[in-house]
């Protein structure tokens, strides 16, 4: 218990009282990637509440933003920083060791913003014609970010740290196979439970296209990063989406 509520504090927002993960061995971090989809089920479940606290009374388009709204609070916009840091950095055409340093500059720069806003109107305008095509909008609303983040340990597992410190090395190249494999099937069973055989036919797309991403960051940066990790988390749960429709 003590492992789940460090990893929903360092993930999230939601406070958790210092005592409760007292003493906590930063080596055992890695083993919590197990907590990864519950972590989901929780922002997930919080994003769904403000959609249905809103669809009554403003609509469906408003209520996504509600939904979006809630995820990025309840997560500090925690893996958005990333996105926006990652896309500085992997699309400025430059060499390995400059890319690295625009990403841990802490100024956004135009390739950041632009990822920002296109991923959230992406997300926004996802989950509105998710309402327009007969689909459980709440269901997927708490399925996406359990699999997205069920999905991070590819980016973790047997992959080399791109610094030479920062909070990604609690997990990159540290987490073991069974661990890898947990979080994998914890996720998959969320899905199929949540959004049945078409959540789960998503859901391998989904890990497909976390493959390629991992492959292409491996290939412009030598390995993987906690920005990396953040951006690959936004982009996992909106190809999720995306692949419902």
């Amino acid at each position: 218990m003590k492992l789940f509520l460090a990893t929903l504090q360092f993930m999230t927002r939601i406070p958790v009282p210092a005592r409760w993960t007292d003493n906590l061995d930063m080596n055992d971090y890695a083993k919590g990637v197990v907590y990864f989809p519950f972590v989901g089920l929780i922002v997930g479940l919080l994003s769904a509440l403000a959609f249905a606290v809103v669809l009554p009374v403003y609509g469906p388009l408003l209520a996504a933003v509600a939904a979006v709204l809630a995820t990025t609070l309840v997560t500090g916009a925690f893996h958005l920083d990333g996105l926006a840091d990652t896309c500085d950095g992997i699309f400025s055409a430059r060499p390995r060791e400059r890319i690295l340093e625009i990403m841990r500059d802490s100024r956004i720069g135009s390739n950041g913003a632009l990822a920002l806003i296109f991923v959230i109107l992406a997300r926004v305008a996802i989950i509105y014609q998710l309402t327009q095509t007969g689909h459980n909008v709440y269901t997927l609303l708490v399925a996406a970010p359990a699999l997205s983040r069920a999905l991070l340990p590819v980016l973790m597992y047997q992959q080399k740290y791109a610094r030479e410190n920062g909070m990604g090395n609690l997990y990159i190249g540290k987490i073991g196979g069974q661990h890898y494999v947990i979080a994998l099937i914890i996720g998959l069973l969320m899905t199929l439970g949540f959004a049945s055989w078409h959540g789960g036919l998503a859901a391998i797309i989904t890990y497909l296209f976390a493959l390629l991403y991992r492959g292409f960051i491996n290939k412009r940066i030598g390995g993987q990063t906690g920005d990396t990790i953040g951006a690959g988390n936004e982009l996992f749960g909106l190809i999720f989406l995306f692949a419902v429709i």
